[in-house]
């Protein structure tokens, strides 16, 4: 299945076709593996990129970052810290302050709603 794809073997799922990508609700954003919490709605927002993008992780300790060169590319892998899925890759063309755009497949996501 195209979870296993994606969390396991490091896929990317399509631009712009993701559940939360246009998702404007209140709350945080957890790992679709294992619920360890890693994004609030508060620092998400459009980069335009196709998929999710947030300028910060919830908390420090929450994703563990690798050095990728796969594809001809330089990036910087993020995945979960608790369960080791893959989650998207980070990039250095985020709104300030942190100038950080975490680039998440939806699919690495489940959503936990603001009461």
């Amino acid at each position: 299945p195209v979870e296993y794809r994606i969390l396991r073997k490091k896929g990317t799922e399509q631009a712009f076709t993701g559940k939360y990508y246009h998702h404007k609700e209140d709350g945080n954003y957890i790992c679709a593996a294992c619920e360890n919490e890693l994004f609030s709605s508060e620092t998400k927002y459009d980069s335009g990129s196709g998929w999710p993008s947030f300028s910060a992780a919830i908390a420090e300790g929450k994703i563990n970052y690798k050095e990728d060169n796969s594809l001809g590319m330089s990036r910087i892998e993020i995945l979960c810290a608790k369960c080791d899925s893959h989650l998207g890759h980070l990039f250095d063309d985020g709104p300030q302050p942190t100038g950080k755009r975490y680039c998440v497949n939806s699919i690495s996501l489940d959503f936990n709603k603001e009461e």
